[in-house]
Formats: structure tokens, C-alpha cells, sequence
């Protein structure tokens, strides 16, 4: 199954065309999916209800194709740099070009990151609190949080097998659609996008 549906980089012999669709239906086990199952049901429900139905499918499929293309984009900048590397016939820069042809991307999670965004949008005043710590913030300050967080890890590469960078383009995505919508006064219109 991930062989053939996680996300693979597009030079990879395990790339096919479908995996930035297949890829949003894979997970990394349980607690990934029912975390991501659990955003989606909180936060989703209520953006689908005041979007309409049909308008956030389309979101949520933007937002994670959207998660794919920046992902892809910040590991084609590591390619390159990989590659450097590997001209002046440095043995780690090819460990890992290898690895990262090989290396698969699983989760909604960017369409969720989509979905926080576009609910922080809406109702950037409704409160949030975490589990842990137990602080609560409003959306916005929460979502802002979350983002900023993800930049950070993403930057500085810790965070373990994390995509943070597909969170952010599924962020990135869903704060321009949701601004397009608004723009063309069709936010809340559920026939027209």
C-alpha cells in the first residue's frame, strides 16, 4: 500500500502519477489517522457547514494537493543542495538523495492545516484550548501558533519524520482560497466558486 500510494519524490522509481491524490488516505499508523480524523471532524464540520458541501470537498482536496506541491517544491531544493554535495563527491550528500527517493509522505494533514486556516479564518475570536498545556487562545493566536511552530520545525529540521512543510502548503493553500472566495464575494455562496 505505500509503495504504491504513499507520496514518492517525482524521480523516484515508486513515483506514480496518482500519489498526490492516494497520498491524503495513507497515514503512518493509528494515532495518526485518529488525530487527523479528529481535527477533521471538529474543525471540518463546522467550515462545511458554512461553506456548503460540495465548496469544501473542493477546499480539501486544494489543500492537500497543495500540502503535495510545496513538500515536493522544499525537496527539490534539498535535492539540489544534495546534489552539490554529491559533485564534490561528498558520501553523506548521496546517503541522502538516496534516502529521500525513497523516503514516502503519508496524511491529510496538510488538508487539515487547510481546514485549521480556513476555521481561524471564519471565527478567528472563538477560543481554543490545548489539552497540553492547558492554555487557551483564540483561533487566530492558536492557528498563528501552530504555524509558526511548524515554520520552525521545518526550517530547522528537527521534528522528526514530519512533513511540516506539507502542513504549511496545505495552510498556504487554504489561506489563498479562502481570500479568493472572499474576494469574488462567493465565500458563503454553495453553488458558485
Amino acid at each position: 500500500m505505500i509503495e504504491n500510494f504513499a507520496l514518492f519524490y517525482p524521480t523516484s522509481h515508486f513515483f506514480r502519477f496518482w500519489q498526490p491524490l492516494t497520498h491524503m488516505f495513507m497515514h503512518g499508523g493509528f494515532f495518526h489517522v485518529l488525530i487527523n480524523m479528529y481535527m477533521l471532524y471538529m474543525f471540518g464540520s463546522v467550515v462545511e457547514n458554512v461553506i456548503g458541501t460540495k465548496k469544501f470537498l473542493v477546499f480539501y482536496f486544494i489543500c492537500g494537493f497543495g500540502a503535495a506541491a510545496l513538500h515536493t517544491g522544499v525537496e527539490y531544493m534539498q535535492l539540489q543542495s544534495y546534489m552539490e554535495g554529491a559533485a564534490l563527491g561528498n558520501q553523506m550528500s548521496l546517503r541522502q538523495i538516496s534516502l529521500m527517493k525513497v523516503t514516502p509522505t503519508v496524511g491529510a494533514s496538510g488538508a487539515i492545516y487547510g481546514i485549521l486556516i480556513a476555521y481561524a479564518m471564519l471565527f478567528p475570536q472563538s477560543r481554543m484550548t490545548l489539552l497540553f498545556p492547558p492554555i487557551t487562545l483564540s483561533a487566530k493566536s492558536m492557528t498563528l501558533l501552530f504555524i509558526g511552530i511548524e515554520l520552525l520545525t521545518g526550517l530547522s529540521g528537527s521534528g522528526g519524520n514530519i512533513a511540516h512543510f506539507a502542513h504549511l502548503g496545505g495552510a498556504l493553500f487554504g489561506f489563498l482560497l479562502i481570500k479568493y472566495w472572499r474576494s469574488r464575494g462567493t465565500l458563503f455562496d454553495k453553488y458558485r466558486f
